[in-house]
């Protein structure tokens, strides 16, 4: 029993690394990123210990970027996708969460508006919130294509490792 959970505190950290790797190595990307596919992945096998692989994610990237309003935005952006995709975790079609990323890709941005609105009220929300619009439909479009290709092959990835526990 005691080498299972090992086994499983092993393969998040590994998989929390690969978080932060994939964001790191998308970077030069314009809001092409790999994490919502992750993201998605780890809620399906890992159900609510996904925060933490999210919390740490986020805490290094704060490391490596330094922390600033951004930081707030990623602290409660992944975890509402986590949350919603939580009871949906039953679900293994590739169209299905290819659909969920592609429109959690074009919401980010309004997402993200939060902190604009608290500090600088709704014109600067709303400012924040059209200048990246561009980026949304980008984010969207490579979330959906990430997702078609690369679900299934990870899906059956995380399958296999967890089976091992």
């Amino acid at each position: 029993m005691e080498r299972s959970k090992t086994y499983h505190l092993a393969l998040m950290g590994v998989l929390t690394a690969l978080l932060f790797m994939g964001q790191v190595i998308m970077s030069f990307l314009p809001n092409i990123e790999i994490i919502s596919l992750l993201i998605i992945l780890y809620t399906i096998f890992f159900g609510r210990k996904v925060f933490w692989m999210i919390y740490v994610f986020v805490f290094l990237e704060g490391f490596l970027y330094g922390f600033g309003m951004w930081f707030f935005n990623y602290l409660y952006v992944w975890t509402i996708l986590a949350l919603f995709c939580l009871p949906l975790r039953k679900n293994t079609s590739a169209l299905f969460w290819s659909i969920i990323s592609g429109f959690f890709g074009l919401g980010f941005g309004t997402l993200c508006t939060l902190p604009y609105l608290i500090t600088g009220g709704p014109a600067a929300a709303f400012s924040y919130w059209v200048s990246g619009l561009g980026f949304d439909i980008t984010h969207c479009i490579g979330n959906v294509i990430l997702c078609l290709v690369l679900f299934k092959p990870l899906h059956h990835l995380l399958e296999r490792s967890l089976s091992r526990i």
